[in-house]
């Protein structure tokens, strides 16, 4: 099941107690919630917050008026998730852990911490669909439909937010000499 169609009959069946589809709609739409939580907040902070997400969008599935809404609705979601958990005092798990399957060197794991930090520093229209793109793997057309945003809009996203993102790394490369 694809596009607002697929995505509106899975949100009716989870109103319907289908938990199929209440596991379809996590399975689909949790890169998102992922990389936009992770557009605000560490990685080991929006594995956690993921979770929580769906259990509030579960909870509060019978609020939602229209079942095509799902996507902007859970983006919304996330996003205010995201900024409560940055306003907390501390962070929710207190360390940034990266996953124990990351092969990477030292220096690439800090190079992909740097980026990550540069992308956080963007816009959060740039920042959001740049770390579904960049970090989570969504293609522009996932983006969009997953967001409840028009193809454009992501395009327009991806192309000025990149534009952005080299400008910010490059300041960084020259403050650093190399």
């Amino acid at each position: 099941m694809d596009g607002i169609s697929g995505t509106t009959a899975m949100v009716r069946a989870a109103r319907a107690g289908d938990a199929g589809a209440m596991d379809r709609l996590y399975r689909h739409f949790a890169p998102v919630v992922h990389g936009v939580l992770l557009s605000y907040v560490q990685h080991a902070d929006a594995d956690d917050l993921t979770q929580d997400v769906f259990e509030t969008a579960l909870q509060r599935l019978h609020e939602l008026r229209e079942d095509a809404a799902f996507p902007g609705w859970i983006v919304r979601i996330a996003r205010r998730a995201a900024l409560d958990a940055k306003r907390r005092p501390a962070p929710l798990t207190g360390v940034d852990t990266e996953p124990a399957s990351d092969p990477g060197s030292v220096e690439d794991r800090f190079e992909a911490e740097r980026s990550l930090r540069a992308i956080r520093a963007l816009p959060e229209a740039y920042r959001e669909t740049l770390v579904l793109r960049l970090v989570e793997g969504l293609t522009g057309p996932e983006i969009a439909e997953r967001t409840g945003l028009t193809p454009g809009s992501v395009r327009v996203n991806l192309h000025r937010g990149m534009a952005q993102l080299r400008d910010v790394l490059a300041q960084g490369q020259r403050r650093q000499g190399t």
